[in-house]
């Protein structure tokens, strides 16, 4: 089979968007089905105010329509609501391609976070860029439930999977960890203002707070957090070497529509404290993790829970799962429109 995926985010980037899709792709086509990636990489791109890493092209519909005939797709799917996307869809409602989406981002929240803008004007947006989809992925009830009353009911499961190569229990502990106080309490991901990064920072558990990754409000946060460690970005088996070497994973987000790292964290034998909302009450187990609006409350109960029933819950999150409910998903684009 011959899939596009469309996109706004892709490598460099580094996030949740395109670790999912880059897993996806590498399971599909060891299965033998051809994938086209159309990002922002082949077309003039600006960067994106506040996220400068994040670039976005500058791209006419007709140019996309070149590339998706020249490979001649049997489905197409639209992954982000950027202007790659945007472009795509317009060429794909022009010729009556049935596509699918996927709603990866609380884009409405992230917006209100940064700009102030109401999350309910965003919610307009993406309500039109949507509803002309034969299908909307989502990867857990809560944001099914969050679609459906926006009016975009056609939602279908599309889960998230763990490199269970990497991320594994019984791993030797990162060595700029292994000899810090204890308990070592890890927070994966952006340093950024939406990712609420600093309520962790700021909670009162004894012992030692450890960042990885990077992001536009690090400076920031280690200048009024000297005493947590921040060690940056991290891949791979050296990520997984930092969960490993962590007594708890704490994600406290309010505004994730999932948390890869919550399973990689989990698939690595550590558990997960998190705030009771979307992305976490979908993940977490009573006997992986702990949630409350109180974090330190979330963070001592979390501390309390078995390794090994973490590791034995996070390995049943797999990419060869998430890629057959992509594919179960996809809509094939009939001959006659094709050929149109």
């Amino acid at each position: 089979m011959r899939i596009a995926i469309v996109t706004d985010a892709w490598e460099p980037q580094v996030n949740g968007v395109v670790r999912t899709l880059q897993s996806v792709k590498r399971v599909l086509e060891g299965q033998g089905h051809k994938v086209l990636v159309i990002s922002p990489e082949r077309f003039y791109s600006v960067p994106c105010p506040t996220y400068p890493e994040i670039r976005l092209a500058m791209v006419r519909s007709r140019t996309i329509g070149d590339l998706l005939d020249e490979f001649s797709p049997h489905a197409v799917h639209l992954a982000t609501e950027g202007p790659v996307c945007v472009a795509a869809r317009r060429w794909c409602l022009k010729h009556d391609f049935p596509f699918t989406t996927a709603y990866h981002t609380q884009f409405p929240d992230y917006v209100e976070a940064r700009s102030g803008v109401p999350a309910e004007w965003v919610w307009r947006y993406i309500r039109w860029f949507h509803a002309p989809a034969q299908s909307i992925l989502a990867s857990t009830p809560s944001i099914r439930e969050a679609l459906a009353a926006h009016g975009l009911t056609q939602v279908r499961h599309w889960g998230r999977g763990v490199d269970l190569a990497n991320f594994r229990p019984g791993l030797a502990p990162h060595p700029a960890m292994a000899a810090l106080d204890g308990p070592v309490q890890l927070y994966v991901g952006r340093v950024a203002v939406e990712k609420n990064l600093e309520a962790f920072l700021a909670s009162g558990h004894p012992g030692t707070k450890v960042v990885v990754g990077d992001g536009p409000a690090r400076s920031a946060l280690e200048a009024k957090y000297p005493e947590a460690r921040f060690l940056g970005p991290m891949f791979g088996a050296e990520l997984a070497s930092a969960y490993a070497a962590a007594d708890g994973f704490v994600f406290p987000s309010r505004t994730d529509t999932f948390g890869l790292v919550m399973i990689e964290a989990l698939a690595c034998g550590t558990p997960v404290a998190a705030y009771p909302v979307t992305g976490p009450v979908d993940i977490l187990t009573p006997e992986t993790g702990a949630m409350d609006d109180d974090l330190d409350a979330a963070i001592a109960t979390a501390l309390t829970r078995d390794r090994a029933a973490c590791a034995d819950y996070g390995a049943t999150f797999t990419w060869e799962a998430s890629a057959a409910q992509f594919l179960a998903a996809l809509v094939p684009i009939v001959e006659e429109a094709r050929a149109a």
